[in-house]
């Protein structure tokens, strides 16, 4: 057997960004490891740490044993301390052993993905030990990667593949939690709709509708007299999604029409990465 046809997707997604990101970290030199990223609090080196220590865990690898510093003033949740400890660990490491254990990381998952036989529905082990599908674990995955890739480029001054496979598993993982968004954060009235124009290299038009009780439905027909309409380009959308950037230092990338309270509202709600 082979992996399942409906996960291919998410493997493919995930080869192409970890691919793209050796070849952006292999040649570059101790002093650019140390580079800020997007990602509030991470360098270069913390994110690929971060990428390493995912797939490890998804490779079924023990997570270290480590104590972090009490001064890391960018964790503040569970869930951000979690995910520090793979990164903390290798603070102190070279760009060799980086770039070593990151290549082997990417060997070893490769062959893992290539023997993959199990149903999308399998029950796995997901971050902090809470069971998730199969199918949902490669997606996430693949979005988390892909994201981590943009901060990368960010960081080195090296965009490019905004609309590779894993942007498009991202778009699709952003575009679903859009009606949660609009209806219950931001609180969108009942009986409106909300209307998203984003162009670039992935572009769409979606239109989120509240119903008489609240709840948010998202579709691609366009909508007569919305609440509100929010247009920007393709970068700005993902980076305000992942909280790499507040509205306000995107206001000049961001056209909204219709009511502005609720327009700023979702703008300020569009974050969904821990």
């Amino acid at each position: 057997m082979s992996l399942h046809p409906s996960l291919q997707t998410y493997a493919d997604a995930w080869t192409h960004s970890v691919e793209a990101i050796s070849e952006l970290v292999t040649p570059l030199v101790e002093g650019e490891w140390n580079r800020a990223t997007p990602c509030w609090g991470w360098s270069v080196r913390d994110i690929v740490s971060h990428v390493i220590g995912v797939d490890c865990e998804m490779l079924g690898d023990p997570r270290p044993i480590h104590t972090l510093p009490r001064d890391l003033y960018h964790v503040k949740t569970e869930a951000q301390r979690y995910q520090e400890v793979q990164v903390d660990v290798r603070r102190h490491h070279t760009a060799p052993e980086m770039v070593s254990e990151l290549e082997y990381t990417v060997i070893r998952r490769s062959r893992q993905l290539r023997n993959e036989s199990r149903e999308p529905g399998t029950l796995v082990r997901g971050p902090r030990g809470v069971e998730e599908t199969l199918e949902y674990s490669m997606r996430r995955r693949a979005f988390d990667i892909w994201v981590h890739e943009q901060d990368l480029r960010t960081a080195l001054g090296k965009p490019g593949n905004l609309d590779s496979p894993g942007a498009h598993v991202t778009r699709d993982m952003l575009l679903a939690v859009l009606p949660k968004i609009v209806a219950k954060d931001a609180g969108a009235p009942p009986n409106s709709a909300v209307v998203f124009d984003v162009h670039g290299p992935v572009e769409f038009l979606r239109t989120v509708r509240v119903d008489a009780d609240g709840n948010g439905t998202i579709d691609g027909a366009p909508s007569l007299g919305p609440a509100a309409t929010l247009a920007m380009d393709w970068e700005t959308y993902v980076r305000l999604s992942c909280g790499r950037i507040t509205p306000d230092a995107a206001a000049d990338r961001i056209k909204t029409e219709g009511d502005q309270d609720l327009a700023k509202a979702i703008l300020t709600s569009m974050v969904v990465t821990p």
